[in-house]
This record gives C-alpha cells, structure tokens and sequence, in this order.
C-alpha cells in the first residue's frame, strides 16, 4: 500500500501529492468531488483545508472525506 507523504496546494482543486517512494503526482480533484462526502469541498476554501494523516498515509479533511493512496497513486 502506498503512502502519501506531502501534499502541496496548486490551484483550484489541484494537489501536488508526494508518495513515499518519492513519486510526485498533479491530481486535479474538481470532477472526484460529488457525493455526500465530498460536497462540501466544492467550496474551494475548503478544499484547500487538507492535511495529511500519517496513519491513514493519505490527505484527509476534517469533513470525514479522504481517498484511499492506491487511488491516488495508480488511478489519478
């Protein structure tokens, strides 16, 4: 399982997310952000409001939504 180490805001919904391997990846997250999770971060402040879950290895928010790091890293 991948684990995602940092994370750096860019612009609009877009996160530079570094892997624990050293893999960086630009995710545009804008069209993933539906559903009853993920409604509330169409707002872009607070999308914006990310951290990073060291247990989980992954970016959370405090909304309860986060993605699972395989996602992130194989499919986005």
């Amino acid at each position: 399982m991948h684990e995602v180490k940092n994370a750096h805001y860019i612009k609009n919904y877009i996160l530079e997310i570094e892997f624990e391997d050293g893999k960086k990846k630009i995710v545009d997250f804008e069209r993933y952000l539906y559903g009853e999770v993920f409604k509330t971060l169409q707002d872009v402040d607070r999308f914006k409001e990310f951290k990073i879950d060291k247990q989980l290895g992954t970016i959370v928010w405090e909304t309860g939504a986060d993605f699972c790091p395989d996602t992130l890293y194989v499919y986005m």
